[in-house]
């Protein structure tokens, strides 16, 4: 006969292995002909099994039909359960899937746009949903499609939507985009710039997120991140959205302690802003370079790092050529729109990552309402121009008829303004300048690119003015860049001529040290040659024409000269033929009290040797007295002649008697030298 195949698991069968298949059967000692069922099927005979211990035909799938119950039911039976019974319940529609941050399942434009005209409520919840993704669409599809040439027609289409409630959501697309493809980070810095100057608060959102960018991926030493957010960064400086001081922290971060990847992403840095800091920061830049060069002298980075480094100074030396500030087609902001936000590295900066998540608003209907008033003053009303226009030709005529005869009212008008605002706002123009340049020659350059009006040049001159007259001591910054504006154009120095006589006119108004730089400040003018030494003819040294303020001026004007050019220098200026009738009231020599009171105080002042003139002058003042008197009195020839004869022997008895005296004196003296010859 034909030996039956012992079944897997260890299943039943009467072969020499039985024992084994009783010890193995999941039945605990059911016995060995027949095997528990799975799962509730049916167990048959081993004869009409397969090699797996199945037989397909001979299962059965229910209770009934003469199967074997399964092992639960038993268990069910002995415990005393019955079998519960299920009841039949009515389908459910499908619900929606609740959206979170992601914003759910895709609904297709048409779809929500249907969806939201449908809704009956307009302020309730799914509503402003819908307005959200719609939203959110809308800034992301704008912010994909922005470049070079379109930018200027996607401004008016972005402020078209609510820019206030998506603020967050702009933030957001633009730092993402940004992040993909770094290489259009001048594009997003200037949709950022245009944005700023007219809802600053997402100027500085995007500012704040960038820089919390930087910091997460410095820390976590991110390299690619690093790279697109400094660059980012960088665009923005160069947007005058954020100060250029925030660029000098970020390098000084980066060069702190020098690695290969710091110090690359520090050249890309500079690659990128480095010619704005060298318009509105030489000194730092100046300072970044020094800093740069002794890496490259300490020759601890890798060599590749090296080259680049001196490839940053090739391009320096070329005037960053290539990458000159914003291009021409980006530069869609004046600099009196520009807004800069001056955020540092160390703040303590929110990024209000609440505002990329939807929010039911109470007060949706007057926010909305609000932002279409913003709307309206951002692109202006041009659709109410539009109707006004479309009205009829009538009216038209009637209004083109009534223009007619304005003109010529509206041109005999001429607005005046006697509030002097202009004027106000150039001279704050010019304090602010002065005030936060760090050298002479930064000043002087913006201080030329200040549009100033034919006649409001003094105002360049009296603003240095009182700015140096304002500081505790004299600084030679001020008069430095006096100096600069005199020898780059003969009207200034003309004008600070006049600045000096208006100075003196008023000192005795001035304080003891205001009154120390103005002198120190003109004396520095006048020493180098930048103003006409012709100044000098408003000086009168008499004892009534002067004050105790205006001597306090002279003495500090002709001390610091002296150091200046040197007291034999000065004595030669002041003894100059052609300019000695400039210095007459400053030397006189009309009277003897006058010519004896300016001996006395440039004495006093220790300059006595330009007085050495004056001194001479004063010995031969009674000759000329006598020589003018000679002159004038024709008439009294007489009187004169005795008084000559009077004189003469005078001057012969005196004569006489000292040639006795010498005479006597002589004998005497000859008298003991004989005595001793005899001897």
């Amino acid at each position: 006969e034909r030996t039956r195949s012992p079944p897997r698991g260890g299943r039943g069968g009467r072969d020499t292995r039985e024992s084994r298949g009783d010890s193995r059967d999941r039945g605990g000692g059911r016995g060995r002909s027949r095997s528990p069922p799975r799962n509730g099927r049916g167990g048959g005979d081993h004869d009409g099994r397969d090699r797996g211990g199945r037989d397909r035909d001979s299962r059965d799938y229910g209770d009934g039909g003469g199967g074997r119950r399964d092992l639960r039911d038993n268990i069910r039976g002995s415990r005393g359960e019955t079998e519960p019974v299920v009841k039949e319940t009515e389908p459910k529609d499908r619900q929606p899937l609740a959206s979170g941050k992601a914003g759910g399942s895709y609904v297709p434009p048409f779809k929500l746009a249907q969806m939201m005209a449908e809704q009956a409520d307009k302020t309730g919840p799914e509503y402003q949903r819908m307005t959200w993704d719609a939203l959110k669409k809308s800034i992301n599809g704008l912010v994909n499609k922005v470049n070079g040439s379109n930018i200027k027609n996607i401004l008016p289409e972005l402020f078209g939507e609510n820019m206030i409630r998506g603020r967050g959501l702009f933030a957001r697309s633009v730092m993402k985009s940004q992040m993909a493809s770094p290489h259009f980070s001048p594009i997003f810095a200037a949709l950022v710039a245009v944005v700023n100057t007219k809802f600053p608060e997402l100027g500085e959102l995007v500012l704040k997120r960038v820089i919390l960018q930087f910091r997460r991926a410095f820390k976590r030493n991110d390299k690619p991140v690093c790279v697109a957010a400094t660059r980012f960064l960088a665009h923005l400086i160069n947007q005058q959205v954020a100060h250029e001081l925030l660029a000098l922290e970020l390098i000084t971060v980066l060069l702190a302690s020098p690695t290969d990847d710091s110090v690359e992403v520090a050249i890309e840095f500079v690659k990128e802003c480095g010619y704005t800091l060298h318009e509105l920061s030489p000194q730092g830049l100046h300072g970044i370079f020094e800093r740069f060069r002794g890496i490259l002298h300490e020759g601890e980075i890798d060599k590749r790092v090296q080259f680049m480094i001196e490839g940053l100074f090739a391009v320096r030396k070329a005037g960053f050529e290539g990458k000159q500030g914003v291009p021409s087609e980006l530069d869609l902001v004046d600099e009196e729109d520009q807004i800069v936000h001056e955020l540092s590295l160390d703040d303590e900066l929110q990024a209000e990552p609440t505002l990329d998540i939807f929010k039911v608003d109470l007060e949706y209907e007057e926010s909305e309402k609000k932002y279409d008033e913003i709307k309206k003053e951002v692109l202006g009303e041009s659709s109410s121009d539009e109707e006004d226009d479309g009205d009829g030709d009538e009216d038209e005529d009637e209004s083109s008829d009534e223009e007619e005869d304005r003109p010529s009212e509206q041109q005999q008008q001429a607005i005046e303004d006697q509030t002097e605002t202009n004027m106000v706002n150039l001279r704050r123009t010019i304090y602010l300048t002065i005030m936060s340049a760090l050298d002479f020659e930064e000043a002087g350059h913006k201080l030329m690119k200040i549009n100033i009006q034919p006649g409001q040049e003094v105002e360049i001159c009296t603003m240095l003015t009182e700015c140096c007259s304002q500081e505790r001591t004299f600084l030679r910054y001020y008069g430095l860049l006096a100096q600069r504006f005199c020898f780059i154009d003969q009207q200034y120095a003309q004008l600070f001529d006049e600045c000096f006589m208006k100075q003196y006119s008023t000192i005795h108004r001035l304080e003891t040290n205001k009154l120390r730089n103005v002198a120190k400040f003109f004396a520095h003018l006048l020493h180098t040659d930048a103003v006409s030494w012709t100044c000098m003819a408003y000086l009168q040294l008499t004892e009534e024409a002067t004050t105790s303020s205006s001597r306090i001026f002279i003495k500090i004007l002709f001390q610091e000269l002296s150091e200046g050019l040197g007291l034999r220098k000065l004595n030669d200026r002041m003894q100059d033929a052609n300019m000695t009738e400039y210095f007459q009231g400053i030397m006189p020599k009309d009277t003897p009290k006058n010519t004896r009171f300016a001996i006395n105080f440039f004495t006093s002042i220790g300059l006595g040797g330009l007085t050495d003139n004056l001194r001479e002058h004063l010995k031969n003042m009674p000759k000329m007295i006598m020589a003018a008197r000679k002159a004038a009195g024709g008439d009294d020839d007489s009187d004169s002649n005795s008084d000559s004869d009077s004189s003469s022997s005078s001057s012969s008895s005196s004569s006489s008697s000292s040639s006795s005296s010498s005479s006597s004196s002589s004998s005497s003296k000859s008298k003991p030298a004989k005595k001793k010859a005899r001897n």
